[in-house]
């Protein structure tokens, strides 16, 4: 293979054997390794650290701040620098009292690591994979700086329960539709695929020594954010208790996680994007477990699969519309629209309402992310990707092929999306999954005493009304930026001009 193509060599991600059979006493195969963590911040069921442990005699921990992500965001005040800060330190002080030093380090991260193993002396570098466009690239790079100095990375499957080409049609290829994936996705699983990659067993391979200075966060050139006051608990402890909160109420799952005022969902996913928790421990309680809660939740981490999957099959999907016809949509891209979309000033209170969280907490819940994209691509006619780059900024839980998947079906450009002609209304939706206006006054608080009746569509709210509640519409809160009904009409003359063909 020639050096400017070369791969990250991978391993399949098991043995033949289930991994609680396999032995401490297995032959070691490098006298010196090292782990390099990336987003899977926790020391239990780690597949890279416990192949590490199992197959070299001294194994170094290290995770790099990699400033070619950190120097392109816009806001020093991020929350998920912070987030991930706190679960690093979290992370540094369990492997610390098992006697192993984590080295936290800042600076490319495509150079670090290679100059590291060096330094090291590690013959071996182990990772997780990550199946982002970018990753990818610098893994390679990463790869190919090691071979230079006859050394290796190994990777391995840790984030997703089946990867690439595990899950595939009858023909052989991938699934663009989600149901059949589903179905497919299902029958393929086994126990097996979700037994724990054990570490504590192996740990007397880890190398002894100090645990180096850790940077401060500031040092990172970032500041603290509303991550504490937000009460969002970090690191792998606060993934576990979220994850036993959760279990008390899985069964009710599938009935209040559509209702944002409620809390019915699991709120984990960034714990999985930064992998605080691992994805197996997750369908290891919900695979087995009886009722619709758990059915409906497994189905979500199935969702998160198979657009790893779509993003690993059609790159494209990054910056270009799954489906064709659809790239170059005839939206106007009104900057104003977009602005008072950006700061949950459009008129409509529940996509306020929900941009408004999005802003102040990095968390928006995942109904409204769907109301809040298919508003801005399907009523304010902005293309979809100025949205998702807006989400790519400000969710703390980004993840390039969840992201993407969702907005593209938002969109109806992406695969099994949403068709075209099937557009939100954003009242009904407010009025269906926020009845009683509970969501929006958290969050629109100008809107606090408006009656239940006119909550959703204050612009209604009689004269004399406003009046009594100390209101006005267009003073205190802003008139419709567009009206539905007129945009419906004009949004399918787009799709339909671009190829869509007739409404069903």
């Amino acid at each position: 293979m020639a050096r400017g193509h070369a791969k990250p060599r991978t391993s399949p991600g098991r043995s033949k054997y289930p991994v609680a059979s396999v032995q401490a006493s297995d032959t070691k195969r490098y006298k010196t390794a090292l782990v390099w963590f990336r987003r899977d911040l926790r020391i239990h069921d780690h597949a890279a650290l416990h192949h590490a442990l199992r197959e070299a005699q001294s194994v170094h921990c290290a995770f790099v701040f990699d400033t070619e992500i950190l120097d392109r965001l816009p806001n020093r005040e991020d929350r998920r620098v912070e987030f991930i800060w706190h679960a690093a330190e979290e992370l540094a002080a369990s492997l610390e009292a098992w006697g192993a030093p984590l080295r936290v380090l800042c600076g490319r991260a495509r150079e670090v690591i290679p100059g590291l193993a060096r330094e090291l002396g590690a013959e071996a570098v182990y990772a997780n994979h990550d199946y982002e466009p970018a990753a990818i690239r610098r893994d390679a790079d990463v790869a190919r700086s090691l071979e230079q100095s006859a050394r290796v990375l190994h990777t391995y499957k840790d984030q997703a329960i089946f990867e690439k080409d595990e899950v595939l049609t009858q023909a052989g290829g991938p699934f663009t539709v989600f149901t059949p994936y589903k179905r497919a996705w299902l029958a393929k699983l086994r126990p097996f695929h979700y037994t724990a990659y054990p570490v504590a067993k192996y740990r007397a391979s880890f190398a002894a020594g100090q645990c180096p200075r850790r940077p401060a966060l500031e040092d990172l050139g970032f500041r603290r954010t509303n991550l504490t006051d937000m009460k969002l608990p970090t690191g792998m402890s606060g993934a576990q208790r979220l994850f036993r909160e959760f279990l008390e109420r899985i069964d009710g799952y599938q009935e209040r996680r559509n209702f944002p005022a409620v809390r019915g969902v699991s709120y984990l996913s960034v714990h999985l994007r930064f992998g605080t928790i691992s994805i197996r421990e997750l369908v290891a309680a919900a695979a087995p477990m009886p009722g619709p809660g758990a059915e409906t939740w497994l189905s979500e981490l199935i969702w998160r699969d198979f657009y790893f999957g779509i993003l690993h099959h059609y790159p494209h999907v990054e910056g270009h519309a799954f489906r064709r016809e659809f790239e170059n949509l005839g939206f106007e891209n009104d900057p104003g629209h977009f602005t008072a979309w950006c700061e949950g000033r459009t008129g409509y209170p529940l996509v306020d309402a929900a941009m408004r969280q999005l802003n102040q907490s990095g968390y928006m819940h995942n109904r409204l992310r769907m109301v809040a994209a298919s508003f801005l691509v399907k009523d304010l006619h902005v293309d979809w990707r100025l949205g998702e780059a807006y989400f790519a900024e400000r969710l703390n839980d980004f993840d390039l092929a969840a992201n993407n998947g969702g907005w593209q079906w938002s969109a109806s450009t992406g695969c099994d999306a949403q068709p075209w002609f099937r557009i939100f209304n954003p009242v009904t939706q407010s009025e269906k999954f926020d009845p009683g206006g509970r969501f929006i006054r958290l969050y629109v608080p100008e809107l606090s005493n408006i009656p239940d009746a006119f909550i959703h569509a204050p612009w209604t709210l009689p004269p004399l009304e406003q009046q009594a509640a100390g209101f006005a519409i267009g003073r205190d809160y802003p008139l419709p930026v567009v009206d539905h009904a007129t945009a419906r009409q004009r949004t399918l003359e787009i799709y339909k001009s671009a190829g869509g063909g007739d409404e069903e």
